[in-house]
């Protein structure tokens, strides 16, 4: 089959488009003709060094996709050959003490398709039955692959682990990344009042498109100060960040007495300032998260058909063309989700 793999670690250069083996698909898994994938930060993570990730080269990369059954177990009563459906990307072991209590997303022995094993920038990918959803029937082969990482990852920030509600303030950090603009989608379908940052101008004009409650010039306003003038002194109850050391002084400032910020990244740095004093003093929550569980996709599906919420997807490049991609999403320039199809 057609594939995009790495062969090693560097640049675009250990990106090849070529055959790689297709799938075997064991008993209990669903082979998948997958039709579009989308890209995340792990993809350039994974081509520059891979470091900490158990993974074989070569490597396919993709952790997200959307496609159609291509072969299933004939016993399967809610999936069958031919059906759109989209992919989660975890694959539990549904035997440790994490997996028995319902928490996949823990699982002692997890693994990610596109990380420790193939992924989905590839024209089939095998994965376990429970792993495959159906895809509703006016979205996009892209818009499924998108909602399986960014979107259920700001669903578990803010649903699982903030526990954000309607009544409350947010304070998104780098708006037009493909998680913080999912969490600025979910958060406003909750009810949130928001308020994002970005250095791009346009950026944010696009946010106040989508209903960004107030946007933050971060290359000329101070966050923190700006937080504060917009709550009335008061601070956000929720920080939604994934940039790490460089905003964390920022969002800590931010947060009002007894708030919780939640982080999924550290694109800027794993080693911030820890600030204990305000952390104890005001009584404030960090909660790390990733990703979400298999049952978080399916209630975090119903509640976008149910609100109208779709995934953005800014621009579209075929396979072959995997390296304009990945320079795409390095650039730090899109709004939105870089996706592949398929073909």
């Amino acid at each position: 089959m057609k594939a995009a793999f790495i062969t090693g670690h560097g640049g675009n250069d250990v990106v090849q488009v070529g055959e790689r083996p297709g799938p075997e698909r064991a008993p209990g898994e669903v082979r998948v003709r997958l039709h579009a994938a989308t890209l995340n930060r792990v993809d350039l993570y994974m081509r520059d060094s891979g470091a900490g990730i158990t993974h074989r080269l070569p490597q396919i990369l993709g952790l997200d996709g959307a496609g159609v059954i291509d072969e299933i177990d004939a016993s399967d009563a809610l999936l069958q050959p031919g059906q759109r459906v989209l992919l989660h990307p975890g694959i539990a072991c549904g035997r440790c003490e994490f997996c028995l209590r319902g928490g996949d997303v823990l699982c002692a022995h997890y693994q990610l398709i596109g990380e420790h094993r193939d992924g989905t920038f590839a024209q089939f990918v095998s994965v376990p039955a429970r792993n495959v959803l159906p895809l509703p029937d006016d979205w996009s082969f892209a818009e499924g692959a998108a909602i399986g990482v960014n979107h259920l990852t700001a669903w578990r920030m803010l649903v699982t682990q903030a526990q954000m509600q309607p009544w409350e303030t947010v304070l998104i950090f780098g708006i037009g990344g493909g998680v913080s603009l999912a969490g600025l989608q979910l958060a406003k379908a909750l009810g949130a009042r928001c308020i994002v940052t970005s250095r791009h101008a346009g950026k944010l004009e696009q946010a106040r498109a989508l209903g960004a409650d107030h946007v933050i010039d971060a290359s000329r306003e101070d966050i923190a100060k700006t937080v504060l003038a917009a709550t009335g002194g008061r601070g956000v109850d929720v920080v939604f960040e994934n940039v790490g050391e460089a905003v964390w002084p920022a969002a800590m400032k931010s947060l009002v007495r007894g708030g919780r910020l939640v982080t999924c990244g550290a694109t800027s740095g794993d080693q911030p300032g820890a600030d204990l004093r305000r952390l104890f003093i005001r009584q404030l929550r960090v909660i790390g998260s990733t990703l979400g569980t298999v049952s978080e996709l399916h209630d975090l599906l119903a509640f976008c058909q149910r609100h109208g919420v779709r995934p953005v997807i800014e621009q579209t490049f075929a396979l072959d063309q995997v390296h304009a991609a990945l320079d795409r999403l390095e650039s730090g320039e899109q709004f939105g989700k870089i996706a592949l199809a398929i073909d």
